[in-house]
């Protein structure tokens, strides 16, 4: 490994912060084991070589991918952390061959991202965005309760989890507090977990979109997810569906969502996570938004990437993140790990 120079603490670097300041939360639990560098760096280039040289970590957003060209300038660097849970912005297997461990956050926002899903849902049934905007609108004339097909009771309805990972079974209980009936596609989830919280298997996705009154995604981005809900999907759905992503935007093929809107084929939709983020202005969707076109009226709430935030939630990422980092580069220790397969001798844990 090349010789760093001018560096006698390790370094930990965060080339992308999301955040304006120092990296106090990061720093407070590395103590003086290492120094933390926070840049929020559009480019590669607008970070120093010898800073890249020198960093033994690297902790990054997603704002700038770390791929084969990042890595290169990181020739120290033994381990790379994904400040959130998903991690489609690491090249895993460049990494991997590499001997660099690449991890996650996978845990950090479990509670706010399925409170948000929730919120849209509740938000889009219970007509709260579209009374709100009516009455800004028209404060005496629309002072009135507005009869639409999106307006329903929760209790007894059918909540549908793509993805019954952490988030999805937080998401899936507080349905069940609200009395709705809870059922789940996912593959990879062991038979028999379903039965201590009280959610019912379907063995396939097809079959869980044609029963469920609202379907909400909770899936990382793989290549068997990317565009997972797409046309064919959206046509299994029951017309007065309403879809939940607070996933990953690729999983969900906006293009055919707007579609479904705008023809009637879908109810409603609540979206955190679009494919491009920000979006195109130009966008079909947003066109219709900002004009304010009827089929869009009280059925269509978008949120900016905004599900994993609360001050708790940001501050428990930090902070994560930053003691797993430390505790590979001093103590060797491995958690979280998502590039296991990659990685030569295979001993990630």
């Amino acid at each position: 490994m090349p010789q760093k120079k001018g560096y006698e603490k390790m370094l930990m670097l965060m080339p992308d912060a999301r955040f304006d300041g120092a990296a106090e939360y990061e720093q407070a639990v590395v103590g003086d084991r290492a120094e933390v560098r926070v840049y929020q760096a559009n480019s590669l280039d607008d970070i120093p070589n010898d800073i890249w040289e020198a960093a033994d970590g690297l902790m990054v957003w997603g704002r700038t991918p770390c791929n084969k060209d990042m890595l290169d300038r990181a020739k120290n660097t033994r381990i790379v952390i994904r400040m959130g849970v998903g991690y489609d912005v690491i090249d895993i297997e460049e990494a991997g061959n590499r001997g660099i461990v690449a991890c996650n956050v996978p845990d950090y926002g479990t509670t706010d991202v399925a409170d948000h899903a929730i919120g849209l849902m509740l938000a889009l049934t219970r007509g709260i965005v579209r009374h709100h905007t009516a009455l800004v609108d028209e404060p005496v004339a629309e002072w009135r309760a507005i009869d639409t097909p999106i307006v329903r009771r929760a209790r007894g309805a059918t909540f549908g989890i793509v993805g019954r990972g952490r988030i999805g079974t937080a998401a899936g209980l507080r349905a069940k507090a609200l009395g709705m009936n809870v059922i789940f596609y996912d593959p990879y989830v062991p038979d028999g977990g379903d039965q201590s919280v009280g959610f019912e298997r379907r063995e396939t996705l097809e079959e869980l979109l044609r029963e469920s009154d609202i379907i909400t995604v909770h899936t990382p981005l793989t290549s068997e997810t990317r565009g997972m809900i797409n046309g064919q999907a959206l046509s299994c759905m029951q017309q007065d569906a309403i879809l939940i992503n607070t996933s990953r935007g690729e999983v969900v093929d906006v293009d055919a969502v707007t579609e479904a809107l705008k023809m009637g084929r879908l109810a409603a939709a609540g979206l955190d996570v679009l494919p491009q983020e920000p979006p195109d202005p130009n966008h079909p969707l947003f066109s219709a938004l900002k004009n304010r076109e009827e089929w869009t009226v009280g059925r269509v709430i978008v949120t900016p990437h905004a599900a994993w935030y609360s001050p708790d939630g940001a501050r428990d990422c930090r902070e994560k993140a930053a003691r797993t980092v430390i505790n590979y580069l001093t103590e060797g220790i491995i958690r979280n790990c998502v590039n296991e397969q990659f990685l030569k001798g295979g001993d990630a844990t």
